[in-house]
């Protein structure tokens, strides 16, 4: 039986891959043991961001294999915001989840969301005790206190890779390159509700991150400018009354 306020929900958890070929496999048993236990109908979308190595092999097999599992593969490597767009755009239930394939979050912490998805447009995760370097770890904080400072969104964590969204607010985000590191304040923009909670988080279990102290500091600074001049001239609006006539027909009244 459902939770209350569960009822309508369906779920695509959104999976940017971009030379992940070391944790794609435990990556599938990690899922599989979430969807096993998912409360509401839910799949999950690879999106292959132009990886040059064996990624995309396994991404066919995990999908040809086990139920619940589709991918989309970009034409060549675009970035972040890019693949979550693809994602987004290719998504046809009502929320949208998102988490990355290095296994340094875990999916069964989406079980904690669910219950706070009737009352919120969005729910992210924060890292708790994290594993990750010195320096990734200082590159990041210093991000995210520069962006709660220039735009005072107020979220912790913004760069953790746990998150579920109201897919109608996802699918009106207003999409630039860069804009994985603001989507909690583009929801919060529509007047979307965010709820924050700890997450665990790990060591990551192959491969390299694709992230570096120049990408850290240096993109988010731009970027944090570029929201700031989009959100003045962000144009929202309700509708307070409307009147509907029938059209003219044939020409006359």
């Amino acid at each position: 039986m459902l939770e209350r306020g569960l009822e309508s929900v369906s779920l695509t958890v959104l999976v940017p891959v971009y030379n992940e070929e070391g944790c794609l496999q435990r990556f599938r048993e990690a899922m599989d043991a979430f969807l096993a236990q998912s409360p509401v109908p839910t799949q999950v979308l690879f999106v292959n961001d132009g990886s040059t190595d064996n990624s995309l092999h396994q991404i066919r097999q995990i999908c040809q294999g086990s139920a619940g599992y589709s991918y989309i593969s970009l034409d060549c490597n675009h970035g972040l915001s890019t693949a979550i767009k693809a994602g987004i755009d290719h998504s046809q239930t009502t929320h949208i989840g998102y988490i990355d394939s290095d296994l340094q979050t875990s999916p069964l912490d989406f079980m904690l969301f669910f219950e706070h998805l009737p009352h919120h447009q969005m729910v992210i995760g924060i890292r708790a005790k994290r594993k990750d370097t010195f320096i990734k770890k200082r590159s990041s904080n210093i991000a995210n206190g520069f962006r709660r400072y220039m735009i005072n969104d107020g979220i912790q964590d913004t760069g953790c890779p746990l998150k579920i969204m109201d897919a109608a607010y996802a699918k009106r985000v207003p999409f630039f390159d860069g804009m994985h590191r603001f989507l909690p304040a583009l929801i919060q923009l529509q007047g979307g509700k965010i709820k924050q909670l700890p997450v665990q988080h790990f060591e990551r279990y192959a491969g390299y991150s694709k992230y570096h102290l120049f990408n850290r500091l240096w993109g988010p600074l731009l970027d944090t400018f570029a929201f700031r001049w989009m959100r003045k001239r962000y144009i929202r609006y309700g509708i307070a009354e409307e009147f509907v006539n029938q059209p003219v027909a044939n020409g006359h009244f």
